[in-house]
């Protein structure tokens, strides 16, 4: 057999040389024939990228998103067409909803059979097309010597702007083809609008002359933690989170509240300040009237277009406005005298209101008390998760994980290994209810595989708890497709060479948390639980104006 000569690199060489010139170190990944190409060249480039493979797709692109978030930085991964696309498309989902740098690439039948309906190995119609759908921006490599090029526009187009996943779909001829470049440097982003200094000087008379402005903080707030705690002081506003907005502020300072407090203050405000969230629902269910005015800040202008519209939107950075709007204020006037006495009457009054809401409080201090303060934290749709978004004390920016407005079932446990991978020196524990980790369980062996030693808190009430409490007090006890049979959790983690632990009670629970984290290797801790009483009034107040 004759053998080739030529060494010039392929179009798959090229892209992994783009990816590597970008900064990327790690791809979550399964392999299949359409990609070949692609995995002999992170093959050849020895170390350079580190693959880390899953049992099933979905977990390949939850990895990427948990890496993401908890990093700000891009994660990639790489599936197959087709079956192997459409199983990543709930993380895809969640990326987008999340504002997640992911890079998705995936392979293609071959060039010459797209979308012609010939029925070969995972061929689905239009598949760029639904690709689109749920990303920034997506695109095919049509020639071999565009594979660089087109890498490279992928992360221009994903963090100009505002940030969300974006798409590169590869067929395999193209993939094999000969590249005249072996990568492709980093392009400039594209530019932001240049900021509205005359909005900027309204925005700062605004808050300058209210008698009690808010702070709500969302997931464009993660990278504006020093300007955040900058205007609050002085301002002496309470600085609201939920979910995606945690850890912008220490839960430590004064000033920083969750919803429960964060209903209270929104009783008697008259201005309030949304950095890079939509305050949407918060506008929407705790009610607004004339005497409240809304500031937006935020990337993408297209917020501003959206119900409830607020009285002034500034286009922007989170970091860069706030610094211009603390400027403003400077020039003005000084400080306000310290609210710190009242602030803390708020928070022991919430303190105790949730004192109530027990196991979950408990488990939760309980948690807390055994995690170290740079512990990464990854919510779930489960009762102790959904209480964790107010009661868990998150001390930095990126330290609280969440699927946002999406909501989706089952991908806490998987997202919670992508954190590992990228942030390995932090203790990193995935809040699970038996529900949602079952949809991945099977990712125990990937956590093995790869030593990524998280630690997994499995709340097990043997149902989809939160749907059978609703089918039992607000429909009469139907209970119906809710109850769950569950494997021995034990014998399982232990089957895959993971710690498996059962924890009766916080007492209990915190040990476990102890032990794992001194045995640094995959962890499973049970916490067998009765149904648990509903969270949410005290999560999500009601309706308190307007």
């Amino acid at each position: 057999m004759a053998t080739s000569t030529d060494h010039s690199p392929t179009c798959a060489d090229a892209i992994v040389g783009t990816l590597t010139a970008h900064g990327v170190d790690r791809i979550f990944c399964l392999p299949g024939v359409q990609n070949d190409a692609f995995f002999n060249a992170l093959f050849d480039a020895g170390n350079r990228i580190r693959p880390i493979h899953t049992r099933h797709e979905q977990a390949a692109a939850y990895m990427a998103l948990g890496a993401a978030l908890s990093t700000g930085k891009p994660a990639v991964y790489s599936v197959v067409p087709g079956p192997g696309l459409l199983n990543t498309f709930a993380a895809l989902a969640t990326a987008y909803s999340t504002n997640a740098p992911v890079v998705c690439l995936t392979g293609q039948i071959a060039s010459k059979m797209i979308d012609k309906g010939i029925g070969v190995l995972h061929e689905i119609p239009h598949q760029l097309d639904l690709l689109k759908t749920l990303t920034k921006w997506a695109d095919r490599v049509s020639e071999p010597q565009d594979g660089a090029s087109k890498t490279a526009e992928a992360f221009r187009q994903m963090l100009s702007g505002r940030w969300r996943p974006v798409g590169l779909e590869i067929p395999p001829d193209i993939l094999f083809g000969k590249s005249p470049v072996s990568h492709a440097e980093p392009l400039a982003l594209i530019p932001d609008a240049p900021l509205d200094e005359d909005a900027i000087a309204k925005a700062a008379k605004l808050l300058g002359d209210a008698r009690n402005p808010i702070i709500c903080v969302g997931g464009g707030s993660q990278d504006a933690s020093a300007e955040v705690r900058a205007l609050a002081e002085r301002l002496q506003a309470p600085v609201i989170a939920y979910r995606m907005g945690r850890g912008v502020l220490d839960d430590r300072h004064p000033l920083s509240h969750t919803l429960t407090a964060g209903n209270h203050f929104w009783k008697s405000a008259d201005v309030i300040l949304a950095v890079g969230t939509r305050s949407q629902a918060r506008q929407m269910v705790w009610g607004t009237d004339e005497n409240m005015k809304v500031i937006q800040v935020d990337i993408d202008p297209a917020e501003f277009e959206r119900s409830p519209k607020p009285h002034l939107g500034i286009v922007g950075r989170a970091a860069q406005v706030l610094s211009k709007i603390s400027d403003a204020l400077e020039r003005t006037g000084g400080k306000r005298p310290s609210r710190d006495d009242e602030m803390r009457e708020v928070k022991a009054r919430v303190a105790r209101q949730w004192q109530e809401v027990q196991p979950q409080q408990g488990l939760l201090q309980a948690l807390r008390e055994a995690l170290p303060e740079n512990g990464v934290v990854v919510d779930e749709l489960t009762q102790v998760a959904y209480a964790s978004r107010a009661l868990w004390p998150v001390y930095e920016p990126r330290s609280f994980i969440s699927s946002g407005y999406q909501g989706t079932l089952g991908w806490g446990f998987c997202a919670a290994l992508g954190v590992k991978a990228a942030r390995p020196d932090r203790p990193v524990v995935s809040l699970t209810g038996d529900g949602g980790f079952m949809f991945g369980a099977n990712e125990m062996a990937t956590a093995v595989q790869h030593n990524l030693a998280t630690i997994t808190v499995l709340f097990n009430d043997g149902a989809y708890g939160n749907v059978q409490r609703a089918q039992v007090m607000d429909y009469g006890n139907r209970v119906i497709a809710t109850e769950l049979r569950n494997p021995d959790f034990m014998k399982f983690a232990e089957s895959f060479g993971a710690m498996g632990i059962r924890a009766n009670g916080p007492v209990e629970l915190k040990a476990a948390v102890q032990k794992a984290l001194k045995a640094d290797v995959p962890a499973l801790i049970e916490v067998p639980c009765e149904p648990m009483p509903s969270p949410w009034k005290l999560i999500d107040p009601g309706k308190v104006r307007g």
